[in-house]
């Protein structure tokens, strides 16, 4: 075997920079596509952000399973080798990477120095120093890979122990060599240009449907009625603002409230509805998401007013300033929540989704 001493592995070959542009790519492409699945609420774009890496990663297996084979296959060969230097160069857990400079001496081939990174036990560190001796193995085609062998058969320890080996001259060859300028340009390239095809492959589910950059916001749609109740839906919530003299616990208004909130939605379903005195919000559920949260028109409407009064009646609040209800069903089943509050402190009251009174608190 001939072994040409310095002869670094390379690196920069066409197929591995190809490889770090589409790893850039897939990158890129990823993130953005996943976080704005998240953003406009696009099951589509999360999945797919999901998706890619897991394909690339599969598809780089495939393609690479015959060459590692070959490589598997392959019997490494056994030397002895001569510590020129070493030097820990990081780590905090038990095992210490630590960088070794090493003359390895083939019994068939010139001796040769190679630079070699491995993770030391701790316990073990102090078995290696300058000048001593160990067993490595690396394979026939790639004598940069060498691995020191921790535990050695009776025959290399004891060669190991007894001879003595010179130092082979420079440079040393590298397992490891930096990534270099081109292929760093080549990878952020591949994660601009994966960034770019997602916005412009979606840009008009993240930009608006006529594509024409101008960036959409919530949809908004807002009405004056002859009540002065202000109604804004957004894609996530919705708000019914009622003006000066009107409250939610007036007969009918918290129906015709979410009603206006609901309308044309089919079955749209709600996680959470925070009814107070004069305003009316719904925490929707995200579109794509089935099964999540309830259907806000099941509330039990002719309930709520008697149990607010029930609240300020009986739990011990004062004279009460104000009062909120809150009806919860992320966990499933819906949960209706009354809280007063006054002078004389907070009271709390817990009842169904038929507004049956569960329990009853006070501070």
């Amino acid at each position: 075997m001939t072994i040409t001493a310095g002869a670094p592995p390379t690196h920069h070959t066409p197929a591995g920079l190809a490889r770090g542009f589409l790893t850039g790519g897939v990158i890129g492409a990823s993130l953005t596509a996943f976080i704005s699945g998240c953003v406009v609420e696009k099951v589509t774009l999360i999945v797919t952000g999901l998706a890619l890496p897991a394909v690339y990663g599969l598809v780089f297996s495939l393609l690479t399973l015959p060459r590692r084979a070959r490589e598997a296959a392959v019997a490494p060969r056994t030397a002895l080798a001569m510590i020129e230097s070493l030097e820990a160069v990081g780590g905090e857990t038990s095992d210490v990477p630590v960088r070794f400079d090493l003359t390895v001496a083939p019994d068939d081939a010139p001796a040769y120095r190679v630079e070699i990174r491995q993770d030391v036990n701790l316990v073990e560190l102090s078995d290696y120093r300058p000048r001593g001796v160990v067993v490595v193995a690396y394979p026939p085609d790639r004598p940069w890979k060498a691995r020191i062998v921790k535990r050695p058969t009776p025959e290399w320890e004891e060669r190991a122990a007894t001879e003595l080996l010179d130092s082979a001259p420079g440079p040393a060859m590298k397992s490891e060599e930096p990534e270099g300028l081109a292929g760093g340009l080549l990878t952020l390239l591949g994660l601009l240009l994966g960034t770019a095809a997602v916005l412009l492959l979606f840009r008009a589910d993240l930009f608006g449907s006529d594509g024409s950059g101008a960036s959409r916001g919530p949809s908004v749609s807002s009405s004056s009625s002859s009540s002065s109740s202000t109604t804004t839906v957004t894609s996530a919530t919705g708000t019914v603002t009622l003006g000066p003299g009107q409250s939610m616990l007036d007969r009918g208004e918290l129906r015709r409230a979410v009603e206006s909130l609901t309308r044309g939605e089919g079955r749209r379903r709600a996680l959470t509805v925070v009814v107070q005195d004069r305003m009316l919000t719904v925490a929707f559920s995200p579109t794509g998401v089935k099964g999540a949260g309830f259907d806000p028109r099941s509330l039990p409407y002719d309930r709520v007013p008697a149990l607010v009064g029930k609240a300020r009646a009986t739990l011990g609040a004062g004279s009460p300033r104000s009062w909120q209800l809150t009806a919860d069903g992320v966990s499933g089943s819906l949960t209706l929540r009354v809280v007063v509050t006054g002078e004389g402190g907070t009271g709390t009251l817990e009842a169904d989704g038929r507004g049956k009174v569960l329990r009853r608190g006070g501070s």
